[in-house]
């Protein structure tokens, strides 16, 4: 028995052996790692030399790109984030119906988020919003001015905000997986007392699909503001033009690996997850006034 008890172990720990070993080399040593890091002067050449709250405190009281790569970030987060979940919604309820390309439909409007965060796509898009780009000419086959997308600030940041809610395939996936999931008999019931789509929206499916919109905010809005690759294709690595793309991120990478500043990076990056989790604290905090769950009874 014992032997038998020993080789069943020996198999479990062989299968979970690969997660445990990815999960301390790639994320639990290295946040320890930067945790430390985060109370020294380190230029990665040299030898970290404790240094106190100094990272800390010099970027609170010194730093104003610090503020104004969280402003930027704010920006595109409370701005895209909800953008992308409305186009997402939206699409999921178009493809929630029976069709034989339905299939097809769903993989074309997925690819997005596949490709989305490539190199290659940021600097198609970077091309799309040029001065000779499509966006452009659209605009001035509609009789508007042409946009300097690269030269103002505002202008910029909306070319990122409309990149992320073009990224929009795997939120709409989940909202799909919930629309089929609520019966269609209560539509039909809705149906019949006379309410109409407006009504049914608002009163049957936001409700039951608030959940899952609970999840998708969670989850789109911690990658939103790990968003990197599409700041720093578009804007050549710089933040450009006058800081309006310099997102956290890639004002963290630019100390990390621009300025050789790792120990203020680490404490950026410690700055970003406590950021994080009070948002996620206050999702989940208020969520209790506007999720309905069914075995619960709902609020």
């Amino acid at each position: 028995m014992k032997s038998l008890s020993f080789k069943n172990n020996l198999i479990g720990y062989t299968f979970i052996g690969p997660f445990v070993i990815g999960f301390l080399l790639f994320t639990l040593i290295p946040a320890v790692a930067s945790l430390y890091f985060s109370v020294t002067d380190y230029d990665l050449l040299s030898t970290p030399s404790y240094i106190g709250l100094e990272n800390y405190s010099s970027m609170f009281t010194d730093d104003t790109k610090f503020w104004t790569s969280l402003r930027v970030t704010f920006l595109y987060v409370f701005i895209g984030v909800p953008l992308r979940l409305a186009f997402a919604l939206f699409i999921a309820m178009l493809l929630n119906t029976a069709s034989k390309a339905i299939g097809l439909y769903r993989t074309v409007y997925y690819l997005p988020s596949i490709i989305g965060g490539s190199v290659a796509v940021s600097i198609m898009w970077r091309n799309l919003y040029g001065d000779e780009g499509v966006i452009n000419h659209f605009l001035n086959t509609l009789g508007l001015d042409s946009v300097r997308w690269f030269a103002e600030p505002a202008a910029a940041l909306w070319m990122l905000i409309t990149l992320s809610v073009w990224q929009f395939g795997s939120s709409m996936l989940i909202f799909l997986a919930g629309l089929k999931n609520i019966p269609p008999e209560l539509y039909e019931a809705a149906n019949v007392d006379g309410a109409g789509p407006v009504v049914r929206f608002f009163k049957m499916t936001l409700p039951m699909l608030s959940p899952i919109i609970l999840f998708n905010t969670i989850m789109q809005t911690i990658g939103a503001f790990m968003t990197f690759v599409p700041a720093y294709i578009i804007s050549k690595g710089e933040g450009g033009p006058l800081d309006g793309t310099l997102l956290y991120s890639l004002y963290l990478f630019r100390q990390a690996f621009v300025y050789f500043d790792m120990g203020y990076a680490s404490a950026m990056a410690w700055v970003m997850l406590i950021i994080i989790a009070i948002l996620t604290g206050i999702l989940f905090w208020t969520s209790k006034k506007w999720v309905h769950y069914e075995s619960k009874g709902g609020h």
